[in-house]
């Protein structure tokens, strides 16, 4: 992890403490799925992902073995691409993140653009983060991405729970006032590795 990286994104205990507290939440019970409970999030699927194009905004700390972060998130996706916006708070430093399944850049770390073939290996060099942007801007939604996936569901019928790729995303609060429900708080945790997302607000592009 480069020096210019840890001063922007190394908030201090309390701060990041902070942002952990206000992700803090209470587990509800939790369904097996069966039929009709598969097709009900089938069909959202298919409603949410004719939506190609969404923004959110929210608050993210991500945390490792060894290092981690926390600040302010504005995630724009367009079908496949996406511009993802990273604020530390505490030092001001901002980071943007664009790219594709094919491709990523990475600004704000150094002095130029940061180039990589993968968005979560680029992070990783660069940051020491493990985060699956991919699959994560599938999930952020409370969609399956592709591959192989176990699902639990809350009692109202919305997910509670996946298991994908090795990683366990866990969903605690949705915003129901949108249709399809869309969620608020957002766990991610693989092998040490933690992404905590808070959404605060959801918008069509």
């Amino acid at each position: 992890m480069s020096w210019l990286a840890a001063a922007a994104w190394r908030p201090g205990r309390f701060a990041l403490a902070g942002v952990l507290l206000v992700l803090a939440g209470c587990a509800a019970p939790r369904l097996r799925p069966d039929a009709n409970l598969l097709a009900a999030q089938e069909l959202r699927e298919r409603v949410l992902l004719a939506e190609a194009s969404w923004m959110l905004n929210g608050r993210i700390a991500i945390s490792g073995p060894q290092d981690g972060g926390s600040g302010s998130i504005e995630w724009e996706q367009d079908g496949g691409g996406f511009r993802v916006t990273m604020n530390a708070p505490v030092t001001g430093k901002t980071w943007t993140l664009t790219g594709n399944e094919q491709h990523a850049e990475l600004e704000g770390l150094r002095s130029g653009t940061v180039n990589g073939d993968s968005a979560a290996a680029l992070l990783e060099r660069e940051l020491g983060w493990q985060v699956p942007v991919i699959e994560l801007s599938s999930w952020v939604r409370a969609v399956r991405a592709g591959g192989k996936s176990e699902i639990v569901f809350r009692e109202d019928g919305l997910p509670a729970q996946f298991m994908q790729s090795g990683w366990k995303i866990e969903y605690l609060d949705y915003d129901k006032a949108r249709q399809p429900p869309l969620p608020k708080k957002i766990f991610a945790s693989r092998d040490g590795y933690k992404v905590r997302l808070v959404v605060q607000r959801w918008n069509a592009r």
